[in-house]
């Protein structure tokens, strides 16, 4: 006799399948969301037997999906206007309020010859290539952030930078939560650059403390030959909220990619980087912060695959661990047969401030190529004493002197930001975090 096998979803899983899939799918992206509902309901949520998923249960920590947000009204709107995370740097503005557009808070006029800014829907009908870029992915590899967001594909920016283009001025998307009652927000940003051309994006996340809601957002890079393109982020969502979020690279031959994340909000965050090279002799560098207090849970999980010959890569990551959080990093560089001359140097360094902080460092590398020069390296540790005695013994108070060092630590990370309006404004953010940890 055969048994039959059931497969029992969780309230959430069965929430996610019934809410998106209820959701019309019509035009380019009907089939890519109906594979992708497919995908998550035959799979669900990853949960700690996952490799990859061992330190961050989404499964038992999202017990419950929050409604769909219907997108921004007038109040708001006018809540958002409030909103300031990253002030003064000198940026056009690409606004999205509880997922949706909101254009009285944006800037698509007088784009620079060269820059195309569209929302996903005009895309997806006047450029046959954004809908393949769209699903873009390891397609050997399953990932419910990526599945669940595809599923609720619909509002949506493509940045597209033509061939030799230089645009110097910033481009700043935000994206912002409002209200009091705790909504899924899904959002997806494709950037795509030319030949030769030249761009500096910057993605933000803000949202109210005390609710707790989840965002799930994407962004999808495309990196032409010798081209060169800068990513900052900053996830600065509230101290209940859940955020999920991936950014997917591909970067072209002799091209230069650098990327920073600061994050410092949510109470459980998960920051994925799938990222490829897709032409030899091209150069990247992923960098980033992460600052945590109370109980926040952060993972930050790469993979940089290098698979053709010359490549640099460099990771450096610093954590701080305040009181009883817990960091994660995992860090995998993988060089295929074909990527002889590979240069690829990783590091993660984490900094406990809190006696029940905990910190979970798993860099990986696995080579295949017998031409190489590859490292990777992980630190955990406290302030140093003798360092802090130093600056006590002339003068400097405990708390201050903790400050100093501590943005001593994570600003070496900060640094690597190419744009000094946007560095600037990172570090005052950072710092902000080390005010509040002295008014404890």
């Amino acid at each position: 006799m055969n048994a039959e096998v059931k497969i029992m979803r969780t309230a959430a899983e069965t929430q996610f399948s019934d809410v998106l899939g209820a959701l019309p799918a019509l035009g380019a992206t009907r089939d890519l969301r109906v594979r992708a509902l497919s995908d998550f309901i035959a799979k669900g949520l990853p949960h700690r037997r996952v490799e990859e998923w061992k330190y961050t249960d989404l499964r038992a920590l999202i017990r419950e999906m929050p409604v769909l947000a219907k997108g921004a009204d007038k109040a708001a709107i006018a809540e958002a206007k409030k909103s300031s995370l990253l002030a003064k740097i000198g940026a056009r503005e690409i606004t999205f309020v509880n997922g949706a557009f909101v254009a009285e808070l944006s800037d698509l006029t007088a784009q620079e010859k060269g820059l195309s800014i569209s929302m996903l829907a005009d895309a997806l009908k006047k450029d046959a290539s954004v809908a393949p870029l769209l699903e873009k992915i390891n397609p050997n590899k399953y990932d419910a952030v990526f599945a669940l967001n595809t599923a609720a594909l619909d509002a949506g920016i493509v940045i597209d930078v033509a061939p030799g283009a230089q645009i110097t001025k910033p481009i700043h998307i935000r994206h912002i939560v409002t209200g009091t009652a705790p909504v899924s927000v899904f959002g997806r940003v494709l950037v795509k650059v030319g030949k030769k051309a030249q761009a500096t994006i910057v993605q933000s996340h803000a949202g109210p403390d005390a609710v707790a809601y989840l965002t799930n957002t994407i962004l999808q890079l495309s990196l032409g030959d010798d081209a060169e393109l800068d990513i900052v982020r900053v996830q600065a969502e509230g101290d209940k909220a859940i955020h999920l979020s991936m950014m997917i690279g591909a970067i072209g031959e002799q091209s230069r990619f650098r990327s920073f994340a600061l994050t410092t909000g949510a109470a459980v965050s998960r920051h994925t980087v799938p990222f490829a090279y897709a032409g030899k002799d091209a150069r990247a560098l992923l960098a980033g912060a992460t600052l945590l207090r109370g109980r926040q849970h952060a993972d930050v999980t790469l993979e940089v695959d290098h698979a053709l010959p010359g490549g640099e890569s460099r990771e450096l990551f610093k954590t701080v661990l305040d009181d009883e959080t817990r960091g994660v990093f995992q860090g995998f560089i993988i060089v295929r047969p074909d990527a002889q001359k590979t240069d690829g140097r990783m590091m993660s360094a984490a900094l406990l401030l809190g006696e029940a902080a905990e910190m979970d460092n798993k860099p990986e590398l696995e080579i295949f190529a017998d031409d190489v020069q590859c490292a990777h390296g992980a630190t955990t540790g406290a302030l140093d004493d003798d360092l802090l005695f130093y600056l006590r013994a002339r003068g400097i108070p405990k708390k201050e002197a903790e400050s100093l060092l501590i943005q001593s630590f994570f600003g070496e990370a900060i640094e690597t930001i190419e744009n000094a309006n946007i560095r600037n404004a990172v570090m005052i953010r950072a710092s902000r975090w080390l005010e509040q940890r002295n008014l404890k």
